[in-house]
């Protein structure tokens, strides 16, 4: 689906490499808690300056979540302030200090280790739902098996900046680069060998093939790609997203998908979306703060 009004995501995340710089400064000498206050004034400058955020989110909250207009001014705030929490908790659990907060592994862990444990590639899903990254220090020796797909646009200099001044990380990344198809055969590759690829669901670009499916109430478009390539290819699929709960916790959800069965009528990976969009609706519907996509979704 072209998107002729440029209200689309263009595959670029906004955020610059000085605020990153200042929060990892600040983490590092005064903590985490210090940064979280020096959020509030952060909070306060994005909501004028970041005007299709604001105007984004604000439609989120007043025509998808059914707020007042007193609730979504109030809603508006929370959701740009757990975002900046986000990227905090990140910085400071890749920088040794996951000692600070609790996590909660979620019902299906085992399920999911058993999926992984496999003898073949799995394709993961997340989405711009809390803090998918966050459960990175975790995953321990799978890590090392998992190739994180992301478009080449998005913050290479941030990127660099995260990694020089946490510990690093263990997984690699698969860029998409909309001038070749390089990345294609490198996913490919990488579930040949039994490795993981892991990609957002809730995020398409402009001019790429793209499913429609109901979102919390109204047609809204997803990417085709992750659904149609785990469904061609018969790979296990698993469903992941990380949330944060009060007083510093992060509960992991792991839901493994069904095998998707081919209905006539249907590309395939349609069936593998619709389960993909229950759950992502569930945790929205649960956690709708912090759901972080930036640009008019249902447009």
């Amino acid at each position: 689906m072209n998107n002729k009004n440029g209200t689309g995501w263009k595959g670029k995340t906004r955020g610059g490499s000085f605020g990153y710089l200042f929060f990892i400064l600040l983490i590092k000498s005064l903590g985490v808690k210090a940064a979280y206050a020096f959020l509030c004034l952060v909070v306060v400058y994005f909501v004028p300056f970041a005007p299709k955020a604001t105007r984004s989110v604000w439609k989120y909250a007043r025509q998808r979540l059914g707020y007042s207009r007193i609730r979504s001014a109030r809603f508006l705030l929370v959701n740009y302030y757990r975002l900046g929490q986000t990227l905090i908790d990140k910085v400071a659990v890749g920088a040794g200090m996951a000692a600070h907060y609790q996590f909660d592994f979620g019902t299906y862990y085992q399920d999911f280790l058993n999926v992984l444990d496999g003898n073949e590639g799995v394709v993961m899903i997340g989405a711009h739902v809390g803090n998918w990254e966050i459960g990175a220090p975790f995953f321990d020796d799978y890590g090392k098996k998992m190739n994180i797909v992301m478009f080449d646009a998005e913050y290479q200099k941030i990127k660099e900046l995260l990694e020089k001044n946490t510990n690093g990380k263990n997984y690699k990344v698969i860029p998409v680069n909309e001038d070749n198809l390089t990345h294609i055969f490198r996913i490919k590759e990488a579930l040949d060998k039994g490795e993981y690829v892991c990609f957002q669901g809730d995020r398409y670009v402009e001019d790429t093939q793209s499913y429609a499916c109901n979102f919390l109430g109204k047609v809204a478009r997803f990417p085709a790609g992750p659904f149609l390539l785990a469904s061609r290819l018969g790979v296990p699929v698993v469903f992941y997203f990380a949330v944060r709960e009060k007083g510093m916790r992060y509960k992991f959800n792991f839901v493994p998908a069904q095998p998707e069965k081919r209905v006539k009528g249907k590309a395939p990976g349609q069936e593998l979306l619709k389960q993909y969009v229950s759950t992502l609706e569930s945790i929205v519907k649960q956690y709708p703060e912090q759901w972080f996509n930036y640009y008019d979704f249902w447009k």
